[in-house]
């Protein structure tokens, strides 16, 4: 686990034995925590999320090893006392308490090692509209396959309904080639994403335009083209900045909200996954 300060960065480690496979993170700045998902080794389903002081120390386990299959992005609901996070392999979007209690699936796409084989059942990215009561996240599809999607649903479960059966799900974008993180600018009514097939980080409006459907809109823009294996993604409303990770030992990268003024912060910076930010005291 990395950090840097985003005004001067340089990256130091923060915690050494983040567990296998480390990739998403969020920040819980006043109540004092990083708290990051750990995808294991794919194939033994035996991911977990854990959690940390801000310094990096007292590190927890909070979702022991298989009680996620390959973990994504994670977000917060710290008013409600929750996380969310995407399952991959697991072909789940999932909440918890924020001490890891009461797991449960919100959406399953898939149960069985037949629809695993299916990337298009892989949930990926995650995002949060509290005030709306929506979650938002990204399904996959094989690498570069354009059949990548960004969906919502509502936090609330339709009443007689389950994770499986919910009939509430929204397609936003569809025949995409291969979303992974997501992040929400709400006022503006934007969400962003990056792509690992042809390595953008994008925007478009939220809603589906008028005459067009998931399938058809054409109203993404790509903000910042060539990214070495685009993953991760975060804003930063404050100061109208995008930052992005890259996974094959490209930048860490910011990005006006516009896609100017694009700049590489850390060149080289390994191979990335999530990023949050968090405005320290």
């Amino acid at each position: 686990m990395l950090t840097a300060n985003a005004q001067n960065p340089v990256a130091r480690v923060l915690v050494a034995s983040a567990g296998q496979g480390p990739d998403g993170v969020a920040v819980d700045v006043a109540g004092g925590h990083i708290y990051w998902t750990g995808m294991g080794v794919p194939s033994a389903n035996d991911g977990f999320i854990m959690r940390s002081n801000l310094d990096g120390t007292n590190v927890k386990t909070l979702v022991p090893a298989g009680g996620t299959y390959t973990p994504k992005q994670i977000k917060l609901d710290l008013a409600g006392g929750e996380m969310y996070w995407s399952d991959r392999e697991g072909m789940r979007v999932m909440r918890a308490n924020l001490d890891g209690s009461s797991v449960e699936a919100l959406v399953t796409t898939g149960q069985t090692d037949t629809d695993r084989m299916n990337n298009a059942n892989w949930c990926v990215g995650i995002a949060l509209d509290l005030a709306r009561g929506f979650f938002y996240w990204s399904q996959k599809g094989p690498a570069n396959g354009h059949v990548g999607t960004l969906r919502r649903a509502h936090i609330a479960m339709p009443a007689g309904e389950n994770s499986i059966t919910r009939t509430d799900i929204e397609v936003l974008y569809d025949l995409l080639p291969e979303p992974i993180d997501i992040d929400l600018d709400l006022a503006a009514r934007y969400i962003y994403w990056t792509d690992r097939a042809d390595n953008t980080v994008s925007r478009a409006p939220i809603e589906i335009p008028a005459g067009f459907t998931a399938a058809t809109r054409t109203d993404r823009k790509i903000l910042v083209p060539n990214v070495a294996v685009a993953i991760g993604v975060a804003l930063d409303l404050a100061r109208s900045k995008v930052y992005y990770t890259s996974g094959s030992n490209g930048p860490l990268g910011r990005v006006n909200l516009d896609g100017t003024q694009n700049e590489s912060l850390i060149p080289m910076a390994g191979n990335l996954t999530g990023i949050a930010l968090g405005e320290l005291p």
